[in-house]
């Protein structure tokens, strides 16, 4: 790629004059004005290029001043690596680890991965166990709890199961208060707050709604010991949920109403169970206030859609399968769900047909009357495939085949 570009020489002679003219060093480069002191090892080293009198290495270090015991030479405006990280009097490597870190770091596990409750929640209580030791330390971190699970989308299910499981395995249990009913307090705290949140800004009202989900999943999961001493959900939630629902549908606009139908689709069916073993119509009463709002509110028309759906839903005993008993004595006749989960057959003319037709029987008989509906298999090298199964093209196959894999070719030649 490149060319030769030494010049072409007439004889040897002529070749050594032009390598003594490109390599000759000429005169001596200047000395600078102010040049650093001649060190020993220097002068060591120019006495021995210019043939004087060679300074021994014994000499050198007997008259050195140099210490292996001076101390350490550090310049002046250097700032170490360390004095940077632990500019503020901390000691170890890393800054010391608050409560409120540790939260979010475990919350921000069981965010991304729901699944790890069960193999992670026992290390969160030991390591909760150690560090909350006093009682403000156990309101921070009950704060810290409902904050997370009443502000982070789709937190409170999990939210509420690590309630529980700190309110039965937390150890300290302060005069004031052990963790279940320091967070039972955080929560009345919030509904006290419910006439004015119901009617205020979108952003105050999609907090209240945060809260109001996160008391929902709180009354499913958790557990309090009752009178008999057994484990039972917390009576004190039942009133609060019925009076959260009565304020939502006093003002019934549409974020209420969407928060009051998601409420009552999360534990609906708990509620008035419960309401019904205690002989209260409540569940009835706020489902004729539903349809009052239906009637006569300003909502949207998807919200009363939403509002119809949930009263339909209502009154199939909130889409609930029944119980085996019952489920021993369904019929076609008294359960319309009998063949939900039946097959589809077709006729030979593709009408479908199911086990509810009448003439269910005599269709399938004819279809297993039908010569080719299950057509002869054989077992070959431990694999079923149909007999009489040929791998071999036919003649108009290959033919054409072959024309494909031709223009293929030329096609790729061109």
């Amino acid at each position: 790629m490149f060319k030769n570009i030494t010049p072409s020489l007439s004889s040897p002679s002529e070749a050594g004059d032009v390598r003594s003219s490109a390599f000759n060093v000429g005169e001596p480069l200047r000395q600078p004005r102010s040049s650093p002191p001649i060190s020993a090892a220097s002068q060591l080293v120019h006495n021995s290029t210019s043939g004087t009198a060679l300074i021994s290495p014994d000499s050198l270090v007997k008259n050195s001043k140099l210490s292996a015991a001076a101390p350490e030479f550090i310049p002046s405006g250097y700032a170490s690596y360390q004095d940077d990280v632990y500019s503020d009097g901390s000691e170890g490597q890393y800054p010391e680890a608050t409560l409120d870190d540790f939260v979010h770091d475990f919350v921000s596990i069981l965010t991304s991965s729901p699944g790890s409750f069960e193999s992670e929640i026992d290390y969160i209580t030991d390591t909760l166990n150690s560090w909350v030791n006093t009682e403000e330390i156990l309101k921070e971190l009950v704060e810290l709890i409902y904050v997370q699970s009443t502000s982070i989308p789709n937190f409170a299910y999990t939210g509420a199961r690590i309630c529980n499981h700190l309110s039965q395995h937390i150890r300290i249990s302060p005069p004031n208060g052990n963790f279940r009913q320091l967070l039972l307090v955080r929560c009345h705290t919030e509904f006290d707050q419910k006439d004015r949140a119901v009617r205020a800004d979108k952003e105050t009202q999609k907090k209240f709604h945060s809260y109001v989900l996160f008391l929902g999943e709180l009354y499913l999961n958790l557990e309090v010991k009752t009178r008999n001493g057994t484990m039972g959900r917390a009576d004190v939630l039942l009133g609060a949920l019925k009076d959260l629902m009565n304020t939502l549908f006093s003002h019934p606009d549409d974020p209420n109403l969407i928060c009051a139908v998601k409420l009552l689709k999360l534990c609906g069916s708990v509620l008035e169970d419960t309401w019904k073993e205690r002989q209260k119509p409540d569940m009835s009463e706020i489902i004729k206030k539903i349809q009052e709002v239906v009637l006569d509110a300003n909502c949207s028309r998807d919200v009363r859609q939403m509002l119809l759906k949930l009263v339909e839903l209502r009154s199939s005993n909130w889409g609930r399968v029944h119980a085996a008993s019952v489920l021993r004595d369904a019929t076609p006749d008294n359960d319309p769900n009998y063949f939900m989960n039946e097959p589809t057959f077709y006729t030979t003319d593709g009408t479908p047909f199911t086990a509810a037709d009448p003439d269910y029987s005599e269709k399938y008989q004819e279809i297993l009357d039908r010569e080719d509906y299950f057509p002869d298999t054989c077992e070959e090298n431990g694999t079923e495939s149909f007999c009489g199964e040929e791998d071999e093209m036919d003649p108009e196959m290959e033919e054409a085949f072959e024309r494909f894999c031709m223009e293929s070719e030329s096609r790729e030649r061109k």
